[in-house]
């Protein structure tokens, strides 16, 4: 109530203040402009008055002056008139005028002495009045004067009138208008905020379980709610976490959060800045369709995950490729930004590409070319020397973008990720020796004889063992890097460390497995579990009818073994009729690079087969594949996570692949089955998964038959324990790991004056 009376008071006090300030201008304007009035009407009977005296042939005669002065005498709130010959004696005067007048006052004499009209308020004998007087003349000359006199109270009475109708005006307006805004502000301001701190109020007494109010539309407000929201997000965080902690203290685990992540790695880097290189930028900025405002994207990855909390930590830099379409509208002269949105603490420098060179160096080299090679999927990889030339121009560019932010800077400690830029570590190591340079190779490393086909294999080994670091998902791919090292330059390997020495330079070669953030406790407290009622409403919006469902989740990649999935789910209906009309697979199918001729191909290969299988066993309501070929939320993937009663990752060559851990860190139910592909990299930590050859048509088929006949127990069994590999090995143990090792790596470190040289 105070609240809501200190915002309203002022209010009433500056109505009232603008209304009595009003109210005093009206009664001088109403004052003016009666007097103004008064004054023209005085001025024109005297002037008639005037005309006829001078112009009546018996002016003389003392009778009729007072008949002409008496017949214009009858006006309303007129005192009376007076005519007085050139001496000043009254020759004619109004019963109604006091007898001061029975001589001719001073403003008559000035009259006559000016030979024109003259007016005044004078006030007589403590009577307001309103004089106006002329000459008279009779053959040209003056011969005496004359007055009208009207009495002026009736302005002072008209204006008490006003003055009392407007007060009282006020007055009322100003309740009317203090009760509105009353009513008003606590509607939609005091009442919505008092909501909101007691919803603060619970989420600090520990209770995050309320839903947050909802505040009126507006900018203030908008501005508000959003603060608010990250204030309440970050409050259920930081408690999560302090919990969190002080349980893997009372346990004495190991586990590895944001928050350990950022104070471990503070502790280490000393101060030593860090730098993280990618193709793909951590937020996009982009414009909506329709009224072209600037709204914020953020590209699911793991890799922000990990990264974002140690950026944070030391302020650092993340250079990447500006590839949203409102990307350079929100950048300084620098090109750079902070990041995040809702709390900068970190900068984003942006690197503009043509399209003439994004479709050589990123379509072209990078993805027709080093990823069919290093997915052993039996696509043929496309090396055009054209392609070649644009992927060293952007690797350059890169490279001397990385250098001019390090200027100046002491030991900086630079993360390179993925195939993009094989080129780059070498590139920056020539040019600053002292910096930490490491590059996680995100995808496979095939063997050496399927490496050696590149024409320019040489070329990228060389461009990698310029880092200190080089890290792959698994020990198989850093094995197969070794080797084509081996074969490809003249270095020295050493097996025992996995380390390369080649002119006077040292290459580590590590397994980091990458993992996903595993949620929180208290994170999943809002999501509703997923019962026979909601698959049955899942069931209804993809307009079929189905009991049992399995998910898939994939860029649409020849890599991925979709079809090869599909085979198998035609193969498992086959042998099992009685799942026919109750069991149908959701294929999340998100087109990708369809600017790539062979991956348009692709997705009408996928199409035609969901098709072909379709058109076999459908019956009514039911079909045994539904394809959804767009991009969906994580949301709204979990979602099909929790209702699905098994995931199929049947990938025909990968590094890791996050979707099988993304499905095991959704099911805290320890419910459903992961029918995981034995060449993907987390098929050497999940061995608890359905683990298939996707080649292998017939054992998909039993797979999907044993992960749908599993009961209860067998289910949580094999859950739980893969939720705890998920749960201890998540994606800050890989953060941690990679940059703990690369911080504790020892290089050459020059004086300042060489540093300022090379930057």
């Amino acid at each position: 109530m105070r609240t809501t009376l200190k915002l309203v008071l002022p209010l009433a006090i500056s109505v009232l203040c603008v209304s009595i300030v009003y109210t005093i201008y009206q009664v001088r304007t109403e004052r003016h402009n009666l007097r103004n009035d008064l004054s023209h009407r005085s001025a024109v009977l005297a002037e008639n008055l005037q005309e006829s005296l001078e112009s009546s042939p018996g002016r003389a005669n003392d009778r009729s002056l007072n008949h002409i002065v008496e017949r214009y005498g009858q006006r309303e709130h007129l005192l009376g008139v007076a005519v007085y010959d050139v001496t000043g004696k009254a020759i004619a005067i109004t019963p109604g005028l006091p007898s001061s007048f029975a001589t001719r006052p001073a403003l008559a004499s000035r009259a006559v002495q000016l030979d024109d009209g003259v007016a005044d308020f004078p006030s007589v004998n403590g009577q307001p009045l309103h004089i106006y007087a002329v000459p008279l003349h009779h053959n040209g000359e003056v011969n005496g004067s004359l007055i009208v006199v009207y009495d002026t109270g009736f302005i002072e009475s008209r204006l008490g009138h006003t003055l009392r109708d407007s007060l009282v005006n006020t007055l009322v307006q100003t309740l009317l208008i203090t009760a509105f805004a009353f009513l008003l502000v606590r509607w939609t301001f005091a009442s919505p905020l008092a909501k909101m701190a007691k919803w603060l109020r619970t989420l600090r007494a520990g209770s995050p379980s309320e839903t947050p109010p909802t505040l009126p539309q507006g900018e203030i407000f908008d501005q508000l709610h959003n603060e608010v929201r990250h204030l309440a997000h970050d409050l259920t965080s930081a408690r999560a976490a302090a919990r969190e902690e002080a349980q893997l203290r009372e346990t004495q685990s190991s586990l590895w959060t944001p928050d350990r992540l950022r104070v471990s790695l503070e502790s280490k880097l000393h101060g030593d800045a860090l730098f993280v290189v990618s193709n793909r930028e951590p937020y996009m900025h982009v414009f909506n369709e329709g009224d072209n405002a600037i709204r914020v994207i953020v590209p699911a990855s793991g890799l922000v995950t990990a990264l974002e909390p140690v950026l944070q930590a030391c302020h650092g830099t993340w250079v990447a490729n500006g590839s949203g379409s409102a990307d350079r509208e929100v950048v300084d002269e620098h090109d750079h930004i902070e990041v995040p949105p809702n709390l900068p603490s970190y900068t984003l420098r942006r690197v503009w590409l043509s399209e003439e060179e994004d479709r050589g160096y990123y379509e072209g080299f990078s993805n027709e070319g080093l990823w069919p090679l290093c997915h052993i999927a039996h696509t043929r990889p496309l090396f055009r020397p054209e392609d070649w030339l644009f992927y060293q121009r952007i690797n350059r560019r890169f490279a001397d973008v990385v250098l001019d932010e390090m200027a100046g800077t002491q030991s900086p400690i630079l993360l390179v990720q993925d195939y993009h830029f094989a080129l780059l570590p070498r590139m920056v190591k020539e040019a600053r020796p002292d910096v930490r340079v490491a590059v996680f190779w995100h995808i496979p490393w095939p063997n050496p004889e399927a490496f050696g086909i590149c024409p320019w294999q040489r070329e990228l080994v060389e461009g990698l063992l310029g880092a200190d670091l080089v890290g792959f998902h698994v020990q198989t791919h850093c094995n197969n890097f070794l080797q084509t090292v081996d074969r490809a330059l003249e270095a020295l390997t050493d097996w025992a460390r996995f380390d390369v020495s080649r002119q006077g330079h040292v290459t580590r070669v590590r397994p980091y497995p990458i993992s996903v953030a595993f949620p929180q406790e208290g994170q999943s407290a809002h999501i509703i579990r997923i019962t026979g009622e909601g698959r049955a409403a899942l069931s209804a919006e993809l307009g079929i009818e189905a009991s049992v469902l399995g998910v898939g989740v994939d860029r649409v990649d020849y890599t991925k073994g979709i079809i090869e999935r599909f085979r198998g789910i035609e193969r498992f209906l086959e042998l099992h009729p009685s799942y026919q009309r109750r069991f149908s697979f959701v294929e999340i199918g998100a087109p990708s690079r369809t600017d790539i001729p062979r991956y348009r191909q692709f997705l009408d290969e996928v199409i035609a087969e969901s098709e072909r299988i379709n058109a076999r066993f459908q019956s009514g309501r039911w079909k045994p594949i539904v394809l959804l070929k767009r991009h969906h939320s994580h949301e709204e993937i979990e979602r099909f996570f929790r209702a699905a009663s098994l995931c199929m990752v049947t990938s025909l060559h990968d590094g890791m692949n996050l979707v099988a851990k993304e499905f095991i860190a959704t099911r805290d139910d320890n419910r459903g089955a992961l029918i995981l592909s034995t060449f993907t990299g987390a098929a050497h930590e999940l061995t608890d998964a359905l683990l298939v050859n996707p080649y292998d048509i017939d054992q998909m088929a039993s797979a999907i038959h044993q992960a749908l006949e599993f009961d209860e127990s067998e289910q949580a069994a094999r859950m739980s324990r893969m939720r705890n590999i998920v749960r201890e090995q998540n994606v800050f143990r890989w953060a941690a790991n990679l940059i703990s090792d690369l911080v504790e790596i020892r290089v050459e470190k020059p004086q300042n004056s060489e540093v300022a040289r090379a930057s």
